[in-house]
């Protein structure tokens, strides 16, 4: 076990910060374990101020403990015994997680060749890696056969002679099917994959999924070693998991009758849901973890079938409560009965409020303020409506142009899914550890956006 500040660390989803250390209005659960306090309601995240990485790095600024990053990956590796874990980097990556999540013994989940090829230049074991993806490109597929990939998830059934012509005379590519269970799970309806009528996989219900398995078992190219599915995003129960096991259990029973083949593996995907404000829910890994295993072993024993070899593929859950966003005020506006704060970010660097309408904790840091709370809605700097960062969310009434504000939970889906919108250029990434900060990412400027633009 790990310790922080003489305390032992709690077990996932959220690790905790001594009680004192608790920043108001937001529970130590939402922040890093490393988070302590300073004086001027200062936070220090890996040892390092708010406030210092703030002036020396600019804002908006994503910081990223690299201490959380990895205590995480540890933690699902205790959570899943016997498991192939794969971060999945659509969440976040950049080189230094992939060489993180590979130091921590993790696998990696691909879906292009721009991931693939980024994290191959760390060294990345490629044999570690799944590439996926409803709509694989040429270039995808010749990527993951040149750099040889361990595992490519079939999408569609187009994709199977396609994949098929393109392994090299000689070689046989590991490929999973990418079932659609039929279960709807999932934080909001842009985010589930597992229910029929959505772009993702191969329909059970429909008998898409077994006919795919019957195509790819006639290619001598290919070889079929398991069963794929993703149900979700922001899942916070365990029931839609247990109820998938048991369905593609029931689909490896049906391939075992009709083809005589124990498929060996059963790769669950990920989709663990995260808090990112006070009182809302969280998947428990390790509750997880014990009852996936459970029912995979009761339901193999029905069917008379060998347990296949488990795969999960967690990304928020490793990366999101790691990270930080920064932001600094620019105004403060009294309009129509409502409070708005702006600030130098917005929805280029951090597009799920409105996507999604997901919603944050933003607080108050550098100084201290006895002014009262009040509900205030935070918005970004972006020539749209929809531009929120944060509804209705107390902060101090005093709040004023130059305050810094920090966001909790924030490594998960922002920077992956920015945006060059309004040409504001997307923010660095500081990864924090020991007292020390250093770059990862560095800031997107005037000059790379100009640069791209070649023609008039």
């Amino acid at each position: 076990m790990s310790h922080t500040l003489g305390r032992t660390r709690t077990a996932l989803p959220q690790p905790a910060v001594p009680g004192p250390a608790a920043p108001p209005h937001s529970p130590p659960a939402l922040w890093p374990g490393s988070t302590t306090p300073l004086p001027d309601d200062d936070l220090a995240v890996g040892g390092v101020p708010l406030t210092e990485l703030a002036d020396r790095f600019g804002t908006p600024a994503y910081v990223l403990d690299e201490d959380e990053v990895r205590h995480r990956c540890r933690a699902y590796l205790r959570a899943f015994p016997d498991t192939d874990i794969y971060y999945a980097a659509k969440a976040f990556l950049c080189r230094a997680m992939a060489h993180w999540v590979q130091e921590e013994g993790l696998g990696l989940d691909v879906c292009s060749a721009g991931e693939l090829e980024l994290a191959v230049t760390t060294g990345f074991p490629p044999e570690r890696i799944v590439l996926h993806g409803n709509a694989k490109s040429p270039e995808d597929l010749r990527s993951a056969l040149r750099l040889g990939v361990g595992r490519i998830v079939i999408d569609s059934t187009s994709e199977i002679a396609r994949l098929a012509a393109a392994v090299p005379v000689g070689n046989r590519q590991k490929v999973l099917i990418r079932v659609v269970p039929g279960i709807a799970a999932g934080g909001h309806a842009k985010i589930r994959t597992g229910t029929e009528g959505q772009k993702f996989g191969l329909s059970l219900a429909d008998g898409s999924a077994q006919h795919a398995i019957t195509r790819v078992l006639g290619q001598p190219r290919l070889q079929l070693v398991g069963l794929h599915c993703h149900l979700g995003s922001q899942i916070t129960t365990v029931k839609p998991y247990l109820s998938a096991v048991r369905r593609l259990v029931g689909l490896l029973a049906r391939i075992h009758d009709q083809h005589g083949l124990a498929l060996p593996e059963l790769d669950l995907g990920g989709g663990h849901g995260i808090a990112y404000r006070p009182g809302e829910p969280a998947l428990d890994p390790v509750g997880l973890g014990v009852k996936i295993r459970a029912e995979l072993a009761g339901s193999c024993a029905a069917a008379g079938l060998p347990v296949p070899r488990l795969a999960i593929e967690p990304g928020r859950a490793i990366a999101g409560p790691s990270g930080i966003a920064l932001y600094r005020v620019l105004a403060v506006k009294q309009t129509g009965g409502h409070t708005f704060v702006a600030v130098d970010g917005g929805m280029s660097d951090n597009p799920r409020p409105a996507l999604y309408g997901v919603r944050y904790a933003p607080r108050l840091v550098g100084r201290r303020s006895l002014a009262a709370p009040a509900a205030v809605t935070v918005v970004g700097r972006h020539c749209e409506a929809g531009d929120i960062l944060a509804s209705d969310v107390p902060l101090p009434s005093d709040l004023r142009p130059g305050d810094l504000l920090a966001v909790p939970v924030a490594g998960a889906y922002h920077l992956s899914m920015a945006s060059g919108y309004n040409l504001v250029g997307r923010p660095p990434v500081v990864a924090v550890t020991g007292g020390h900060a250093r770059l990862l990412v560095r800031r997107e400027s005037l000059a790379d956006i100009q640069g791209r633009d070649v023609g008039l």
